[in-house]
């Protein structure tokens, strides 16, 4: 069965567990809504703000709404690193791709000025910094985060330039700890650190992801129970296993994902496994 018959099937807009959630329909987790409000100040000063959590808990879905809501300012300009694995060569090249600053990689302290120059002329037309975005921030290389650090600041460390904005694991902070970034770490204005969530705050994205798709009795009361208390307060493992449920509803044609089948999918081993271990002859 493809999508778009799935979809039908249960009155669905979109299959609210899949990555490819509309945006505007995205679900927002407790606090965020607040660092969302002062991320939005920061643009106005410049500066560094730090988004960290352990994989799976919405990090990088954080980032595209913030993404979406920023680009909705007027005179706003947002940047998103898509490589940040990149070596310097490289962070320079995406640099000056991302603010539209043509550069030469080989000529590293030109393409240093003309990418100042290029932040200063648009502060000065809009009162705006302008914005940059990096997830996966854990990947980047020490180097080209003290480049960003630098680049980022004028008259000796008196004014910024830039808004950037860094997401990452927990390998992130705690890299902000070695000495080598130590100075990039104490820059940090912002931060918002995500953990695991409780059971209530599972059920309310549950519950609010099924209403924004169209479906909001796909599941049982009890199969959403179920499975917030089998996630380990963890989206991702949240929407793998519902995402999981959902197509084998679709291929038994049920009305409504309940508990039982739950208990059919994670709770039995497979048949075949099953014959191997009892034929298993001791050593």
């Amino acid at each position: 069965m493809n999508n778009k018959q799935l979809l039908a099937l249960f009155g669905l807009k979109w299959n609210p567990f899949l990555a490819d959630v509309p945006v505007d329909s995205l679900w927002l987790p407790p606090a965020t809504e607040s660092f969302f409000f002062r991320v939005e100040n920061l643009v106005m000063e410049g500066g560094f703000a730090l988004i960290s959590g352990e994989p799976g808990l919405g990090k990088s879905k954080c980032l595209q709404i913030m993404t979406h809501r920023l680009r909705r300012l007027e005179n706003v300009v947002v940047g998103v690193m898509e490589r940040p694995q990149s070596s310097l060569g490289d962070f320079y090249r995406e640099m000056g791709d991302i603010f539209g600053v043509n550069l030469t990689p080989a000529n590293r302290y030109g393409g240093f000025k003309a990418l100042r120059e290029r932040w200063l002329q648009h502060t000065k037309s809009t009162l705006f910094k302008p914005i940059l975005l990096v997830d996966e921030g854990q990947e980047m290389m020490t180097n080209c985060l003290n480049e960003l650090r630098l680049l980022g600041s004028a008259n000796f460390d008196s004014q910024c330039l830039l808004t950037t904005v860094l997401c990452g694991d927990m390998r992130l902070p705690e890299r902000f700890r070695s000495e080598a970034l130590v100075s990039l770490g104490s820059r940090i204005k912002l931060r918002l650190a995500f953990e695991p969530y409780d059971r209530h705050i599972l059920l309310d994205y549950l519950d609010y992801s099924l209403t924004q798709a169209g479906a909001p009795h796909l599941m049982s009361a009890e199969l959403m129970e179920t499975l917030v208390d089998h996630s380990a307060g963890n989206l991702r493992i949240l929407n793998n296993m519902a995402a999981e449920l959902l197509a084998k509803g679709a291929r038994d044609e049920v009305a409504q994902l309940n508990e039982k089948m739950f208990l059919e999918v994670f709770s039995r081993q497979p048949l075949g496994r099953k014959r191997k271990t009892l034929n298993r002859q001791p050593a």
